[in-house]
């Protein structure tokens, strides 16, 4: 072979490996907040025993996505009775540890922690909520820059399996959604709030009233972004309803009821874990515990309940805990019990319904060059390729328990296990 045709393979086969985009994963649903990477050349099959770019044992259970920003992976997990907030290099290496706060809070046995919030980062601070209600921001080197406690700014949490949503940040404000208590005006519990990401201080406190009883009034899904053609506001999802807020001044944009109607009918337990979906014009709303899942325009204002703005419903088979992916013309659900149900966005209509694995599925779905990757507890990932037709392209199994989502940077794939984080390249 020749110098030049020795040098022509060598630059193809460079080529081939590099992802085509490398971007930042700062918060629990990725860059734009939808779950979907724009990365490309990203692996779908691996073991433990492959593919492995290296494994590092973490300090303690947990269920918090890590976030990854250049050379840097943060995580929150627990340490015996502590909280902690880790550092990790890409390569590995841990470069260091803060401590949070006590109180390893047990949720329904294996279910979760106070260690379920993912942080999220924008590569200058880092921040991280647990569920005892300490909010911190740390700089990327370990310094702490302010700490607050949320239960003593805004009320004693009253939520069964603790507080687990994830904080929203967009134009240096974070914004957290506090849905506990029994959801009344004469108690007024339940509340949004943002708080200036630089310093901590409250920005505004809006109160969240929509008559919510019993289990109903706990939410433990996460308030999400909608930031598409030029406008943005915060979605916040529990307590029977899912209600929109104006990032500026907190005032209440839209609100879609009828997810657990009042009356006769009322489901006493529908408590809401999975977190809604955005894309361009569109809110997928999913309820709980095989119940509808509705599609909004994501347009519109004031009481959606029942008006056009209705785009469609699923009348069952909702995901109970793994948040929707919207992608292109479909909607992607993973359900608890591994069925992946895709539907027509603009309609609705069933494409089809698989079964993936027979196992809990607890993280959310990831999209990724052509394929979703849908994680069960047991540390098996499905890769699913995307589109009208079902085809399951590989079944990666890492033998150790999980409930946190994959997260894609830079080519590689970390998956943060109950015993360990991982890089797959």
């Amino acid at each position: 072979m020749t110098l030049l045709r020795s040098m022509q393979v060598a630059l193809l086969g460079f080529l081939c490996t590099q992802p085509v985009v490398a971007e930042n994963w700062g918060s629990w649903r990725g860059p734009t907040q939808n779950g979907i990477s724009t990365e490309t050349q990203v692996p779908t099959q691996w073991s433990a025993d492959t593919h492995v770019k290296w494994r590092t044992p973490l300090p303690g259970p947990a269920g918090a996505t890590p976030v990854v920003w250049g050379d840097k992976i943060f995580l929150t997990s627990t340490s015996e009775n502590e909280l902690v907030l880790l550092c990790f290099g890409t390569d590995g290496k841990q470069q260091w540890s803060r401590v949070i706060g006590k109180g390893n809070q047990k949720a329904r046995g294996d279910e979760g922690n106070s260690a379920s919030p993912s942080p999220i980062t924008d590569g200058v601070h880092v921040w991280a909520f647990v569920g005892t209600g300490k909010l911190v921001c740390y700089t990327v080197d370990g310094k702490l820059a302010w700490s607050a406690d949320l239960q003593q700014r805004y009320g004693k949490f009253n939520i069964a399996f603790g507080m687990s949503a994830t904080p929203v940040l967009h134009e240096n404000r974070l914004f957290v959604q506090l849905i506990h208590g029994d959801g009344k005006a004469e108690t007024q519990e339940a509340m949004v709030v943002a708080v200036d990401a630089t310093t901590g201080a409250p920005i505004w406190a809006t109160e969240r009233i929509t008559g919510a009883s019993r289990e109903n009034e706990h939410s433990y899904a996460s308030p999400m972004l909608y930031n598409f053609g030029g406008d943005s506001y915060l979605i916040t999802h529990g307590a029977d309803f899912t209600v929109a807020y104006s990032l500026a001044d907190g005032k209440e944009r839209w609100r879609l009821g009828g997810l657990n109607p009042q009356g006769q009918s009322y489901h006493p337990t529908l408590r809401f874990v999975s977190s809604p979906a955005a894309a361009d014009g569109i809110v997928v709303c999913p309820t709980a515990k095989n119940g509808p899942v509705f599609a909004i325009d994501a347009t519109q204002t004031g009481d959606l309940t029942d008006s056009k703005a209705v785009l469609w419903v699923r009348e069952d088979n909702t995901p109970d805990v793994p948040s929707p992916v919207i992608h292109d013309d479909l909607v992607y659900l993973c359900r608890e019990n591994g069925m992946l149900l895709v539907l027509d966005r603009k309609t609705g209509d069933e494409v089809y319904m698989e079964r993936t694995h027979s196992h809990r599925h607890r993280a959310s779905p990831v999209f990724a060059d052509g394929h979703l990757y849908l994680t069960a507890r047991d540390g098996k990932v499905t890769v699913v390729k995307a589109g009208r037709n079902f085809e399951i392209v590989a079944q990666n199994d890492l033998h150790e328990t999980t409930s946190a989502s994959p997260v894609i940077s830079d080519g590689v794939i970390y998956l943060r296990t109950f015993d360990a984080l991982w890089a797959i390249e």
